[in-house]
């Protein structure tokens, strides 16, 4: 397999009274044109994770690696006309929240169409943005072209966002949590789009999630975060059988239809996970 992303050695650190705290401490992976998952608790450091790979953690935090590279491109030392030739264009990142992550003064169209001119002329760029509405099942497109982000829904924003996200038919892409506001019927539909874009294009995914189930059915390998670190590294088809206690904890603490669990059950964690 041909590395499309090399990371080895990524570490995520901010300020704090007592001095510089890891948040992402020496994480290593390679990705290839593939779905890879990222599962772990909330501030494990997976969200810190796909930003320092995009080169957007937010200052004063500083995040430092080995090697981290796209394509043959250093990323540790990019300019900033080699990230205005990579973001949103060949890199793309899915936010969770689209209340942060939408201008909230610009209408949806237009923020669509300012993606897509990145790649394509205005007239094309208009038609590109409402068939990519149609795409992730907003019902009526051309009314959601011409709104702005305070008129929609949770869940439309972030069919808007992932719109956004895939106009251009990115290299790769970093999709944080991209389905969690969604029903499972437009989950499954966006889902869909991007194994198409995997498989047809050969697009590399980054899928960040809480959704054990779905990354184990959706993904091809998954990494395992506790912490800041990587705990364990195993295939999507196995994730039910991993050996590390830590993601045996987290598959036992999920819901289940069947059957009177009592007591409920807890996550026991061990203080040599961190280290």
């Amino acid at each position: 397999m041909t590395a499309l992303l090399t990371v080895d050695d990524l570490r995520v650190s901010f300020p704090t009274r007592n001095g510089p705290t890891e948040v992402v401490r020496g994480v290593s992976f390679q990705l290839g044109r593939e779905r890879l998952g990222i599962v772990g608790e909330s501030g494990s450091g997976k969200s810190q994770t796909g930003r320092a790979i995009l080169g957007l953690t937010p200052p004063p935090g500083k995040a430092t690696a080995k090697r981290l590279e796209f394509d043959g491109i250093d990323l540790r030392d990019a300019s900033v006309a080699t990230w205005r030739s990579l973001r949103g264009i060949r890199i793309s990142l899915i936010m969770q929240d689209p209340k942060f992550s939408l201008n909230p003064v610009m209408t949806i169209g237009r923020q669509l169409i300012e993606a897509a001119r990145r790649t394509s002329g205005r007239a094309e760029a208009k038609d590109r943005a409402v068939a990519m509405l149609e795409a992730v099942q907003i019902r009526d497109p051309r009314r959601v072209f011409d709104a702005y982000p305070h008129e929609l829904s949770g869940g439309m924003g972030q069919r808007a966002m992932i719109a956004m996200m895939l106009i251009t038919e990115p290299d790769l892409l970093i999709a944080d949590e991209p389905t969690s506001a969604l029903d499972v019927t437009v989950q499954i539909e966006v889902l869909r789009i991007l194994d198409r874009l995997v498989t047809e294009r050969g697009m590399g995914l980054i899928f960040i999630s809480h959704d054990l189930r779905l990354v184990s059915s959706f993904c091809d390998r998954v990494l395992v975060m506790y912490a800041g670190r990587m705990v364990e590294e195993v295939k999507a088809s196995e994730l039910a059988q991993a050996k590390h206690p830590y993601t045996q904890g987290l598959f036992k603490c999920l819901p289940t239809i069947e059957g009177d669990v009592r007591p409920l059950p807890t996550l026991q964690r061990d203080a040599d996970w961190a280290r």
